[in-house]
């Protein structure tokens, strides 16, 4: 089969699994968004969540031998984008669990995991929880014993009360200053969880607070690895999170591109209004310069290009900063409806900045990247 071939086939799977991520979004998050955002204080919408481990969403970086589709980082990135544009918590959800396996990817270039993966691919071991809106060197880190027992806490474990394991880092007892990750079973004695911790955004993608003491953990990969574990996963999932930021961007551009043709204001349709299609250009621009931007990244991934890892970071930051701007005009053209639940933009307002945290804070990203290319310059 030549590369022309091989690439079309490539692209049509990746457009099928575009429409699966649509048609999702749709059935099942749509009509009750603004219900579902209530959580915690509402019902969690469990069954979606099941719903979307039966159609395959959390082993899209899984490998295929163990039950996943092993599909890449370009097809996580679309389902991603296409179910944020309807409710970006399910896309929290997936981004987290990926988060958590892409660890475990990145190990097994080390060591033989397939004893981790096995232990994936039982009946409801998806999705994991991992603590996806923290950068490693912002979170307070457990400490293991030597015979691989955890204990300290893990603030805002995402996933933390509903998943079976959770992939987290600790340090050694034997050498403070190493970190490696570690996998544990979230129903064994010695693990005391909060109540949901209500965040600012994504609700419905919930995150507990967990107390450890003694908990015994599988080691994932190399000793003292995890930083390096950690650093790879967030250039490759970088992607995901440029995807999901998108994702709100498209989403709030057009629920106000809808409003705005629907109302009228002065005897004229609002989209008429000079000032209301400045604003929708921007929006538009910015969704535009952000596809272009990701599309670009995905490339030089899947193609081994060069210091692809700086762009997929400096993408992520980039898109999730403009999903914050745009988010804020989404609400301002719907007027006083925007800040109304019914409508959506006030949640996708609050969800992009909640987004703007995904693998850490936006200004130590920036740092860390600028650090790393004035390293390089010397």
């Amino acid at each position: 089969m030549n590369i022309q071939a091989t690439a079309q086939i490539f692209t049509e799977e990746l457009q099928a699994i575009s429409d699966m991520a649509k048609n999702f979004a749709s059935k099942e998050l749509v009509a009750k968004r603004e219900e579902n955002d209530h959580y915690p204080f509402g019902e969690l919408f469990t069954e979606t969540i099941k719903n979307a481990s039966d159609v395959g969403f959390y082993g899209v970086n899984l490998p295929a031998e163990y039950g996943g589709t092993g599909m890449g980082y370009s097809a996580l990135s679309s389902i991603l984008e296409n179910l944020s544009m309807a409710d970006a918590s399910m896309a929290g959800i997936i981004f987290t669990n990926a988060a958590a396996i892409e660890i475990i990817n990145q190990a097994s270039r080390d060591t033989d995991c397939s004893a981790l993966y096995n232990m994936l691919s039982a009946k409801e071991a998806l999705p994991i929880a991992f603590s996806s809106f923290t950068g490693i060197g912002e979170m307070e880190i457990p400490g293991a014993s030597e015979k691989g027992e955890i204990t300290g806490r893990i603030n805002f474990l995402c996933l933390g009360g509903i998943s079976r394991y959770a992939v987290l880092p600790a340090r050694e007892s034997t050498h403070g200053a190493r970190i490696s990750y570690y996998i544990l079973d979230l129903d064994k004695h010695g693990i005391k969880k909060s109540e949901p911790v209500y965040s600012l955004g994504l609700h419905a993608c919930p995150g507990v607070d967990v107390f450890l003491e003694k908990v015994p953990a599988i080691l994932i990969g190399l000793s003292g690895k995890g930083i390096k574990y950690f650093q790879s996963m967030q250039s490759h999932l970088s992607l995901g999170a440029a995807a999901l930021s998108l994702g709100i961007l498209k989403g709030s551009f057009m629920e106000a591109l809808q409003y705005t043709k629907d109302r009228f204001q002065g005897g004229r349709q609002i989209i008429n209004w000079s000032e209301v299609r400045m604003i929708l250009a921007n929006m538009a621009i910015e969704i535009q310069a952000g596809q272009s931007c990701l599309a670009a990244a995905c490339n030089e991934l899947e193609n081994g290009v060069t210091e692809w890892e700086k762009t997929a970071c400096a993408i992520a930051i980039h898109v999730a900063e403009m999903a914050c701007r745009a988010t804020v005009d989404g609400v301002q053209l719907l007027g006083g409806n925007g800040y109304m639940k019914d409508y959506g933009q006030e949640k996708r307002m609050r969800d992009a900045h909640q987004a703007q945290c995904l693998l850490g804070m936006a200004p130590v990203r920036k740092m860390e990247l600028i650090d790393l290319i004035i390293k390089e310059s010397q």
